[in-house]
């Protein structure tokens, strides 16, 4: 996986770095990746390749929903392990649970992602265009996506693991949402996380603000 550079990414990124709303900030990312192997991704595909293989050995499960199901097609095991690939690649640290990756990518439409993006960015969306005018965040974003994936040529994946092993959470994490656009025919992916972070817990005003009140209460019960 190689990481790719693209202008109309960068300019989103640059307003999605960090909007503020006084008590809770609106973040949001974009990454562009090669699905063509580098480094230890060749390794990496392997083992993922063994783990997948091994797990449907052992699996008795024949629901046409499971997991199992899924991945005795080979075109599917590949995508799962470029989404993996991926997920590896923006957090070299972390470390990603084969299968629990699996249960958690569901595949979505483009309607599904707009109804969850207009709902959640409905402020930054407002705030784009008292910004910089001209078309919408989305109308923005769908352009750049379809610049660097074809949009019509995707197939989009949303991740969403449980809160103790999500790593794109943050501290003071109100939601977050994970997705993926992944183009099979040009071998490249886009993820795109998007979140809102209270401002009061991340920087630790809720905290003292809890402490202060157990403290008072404490002095309430002192005979002074």
């Amino acid at each position: 996986m190689k990481f790719l550079e693209y202008t109309p990414l960068d300019r989103l990124n640059d307003f999605l770095s960090h909007v503020n709303f006084g008590e809770r900030t609106i973040k949001g990312c974009l990454e562009a990746y090669s699905c063509k192997h580098t480094g230890t991704d060749k390794k990496m595909s392997l083992s993922l390749e063994h783990e997948i293989l091994d797990y449907l050995g052992k699996s008795s499960d024949t629901d046409s929903s499971s997991p199992a199901e899924y991945l005795l097609s080979r075109s599917s095991r590949k995508t799962l392990i470029y989404l993996v690939l991926t997920l590896y690649h923006m957090y070299p640290d972390y470390d990603f649970s084969l299968v629990r990756a699996h249960e958690f990518f569901t595949e979505e439409s483009w309607d599904s992602f707009k109804q969850i993006f207009e709902t959640y960015m409905f402020e930054a969306s407002k705030e784009w265009i008292e910004t910089n005018g001209g078309n919408s965040l989305l109308e923005t974003l769908y352009k750049a996506l379809d610049e660097v994936v074809k949009l019509s040529e995707c197939e989009i994946y949303s991740y969403n693991p449980d809160c103790d092993v999500d790593p794109f959470l943050e501290k003071g994490s109100i939601w977050s949402f994970n997705f993926f656009f992944y183009n099979r025919k040009l071998k490249r992916v886009v993820s795109f996380r998007f979140c809102c972070i209270s401002n009061l817990v991340a920087d630790g005003f809720l905290m003292d603000e809890l402490c202060y009140e157990d403290e008072g209460e404490i002095f309430d019960d002192m005979d002074m």
